[in-house]
């Protein structure tokens, strides 16, 4: 569904993703972890577009990205929650679902004349949105007045409207309560039961990882250095090391790319 092949960016002389190629298949969690400043969200924006690669590719089912800003690969099916959260703060918590319904039937440009309350469809499935994502009583209020928890709903709320076939999660239980984070988990769990979809999360907290994904990569210094299942590159001496902050031994790889 989704790979990478050599993906790169330097700034000036600092490297900070360093030809990371990774394939990514449908009906997988894939969590991408790694100590502060090893690339993970650097990743992340070259994928979605939000960065310009300095080298490499991104392919959406075969299809080449590189060269497409992040609306158009939001079009195709990247979809992006970020670490904050990034809503119409002054618009109804219903209506920024409605603008990515119609931004989505749209291609991704809006009709600015065309006059919403006639398409019934739109208003329909922001309804049923809401309710999956338990907002459905929080429809009329602003998004600016939403607790953190409800407007990192409201995030995951938009990508489901959006109805991309990769979903990426930048720290989805960032700054939230202990109370709050359960309700993002079962979202996340919920979409992952798509056979057809890939989800990918950068994710600090590895009680987190271990209960969502399939699989792990791990970043270091912007290199892939490991690639596996959970329990074998959790207990891996590299990704041990990485969080230690120790430069890992190139004959320690686990699953090197």
């Amino acid at each position: 569904m989704l790979r990478t092949e050599g993906l790169t960016v330097r700034f000036g002389g600092h490297v900070a993703v360093d030809q990371v190629s990774c394939e990514f298949l449908p009906g997988t969690l894939t969590a991408i972890v790694g100590p502060n400043g090893a690339g993970k969200t650097t990743y992340f924006n070259l994928i979605s577009g939000q960065l310009k690669a300095s080298a490499g590719k991104v392919l959406l089912e075969g299809q080449d990205l590189s060269g497409l800003p992040a609306a158009r690969r939001t079009a195709l099916g990247l979809g992006r929650a970020f670490q904050l959260t990034n809503l119409f703060p002054q618009l109804s918590v219903h209506e920024n679902v409605r603008l990515a319904i119609q931004a989505r039937d749209s291609g991704n440009r809006i009709n600015v004349w065309s006059i919403w309350s006639n398409h019934r469809h739109w208003v329909e499935e922001a309804d049923a949105v809401l309710d999956q994502v338990a907002l459905g009583a929080r429809r009329d209020e602003k998004a600016a007045s939403l607790p953190h928890g409800d407007q990192r709903k409201l995030e995951v709320g938009i990508l489901l409207a959006l109805k991309p076939k990769v979903f990426m999660f930048d720290e989805p239980t960032a700054g939230m309560s202990v109370d709050e984070v359960p309700v993002i988990l079962e979202l996340i769990r919920n979409i992952r039961k798509d056979r057809s979809k890939v989800v990918l999360l950068v994710e600090h907290k590895m009680d987190v990882v271990r209960e969502l994904s399939d699989r792990i990569i791990v970043l270091h210094n912007g290199q892939l250095v490991a690639d596996g299942e959970p329990a074998a590159v959790i207990a891996s001496p590299i990704v041990q090391q990485a969080y230690l902050g120790i430069s890992p031994k190139a004959d320690a790889s686990v699953g090197a790319h």
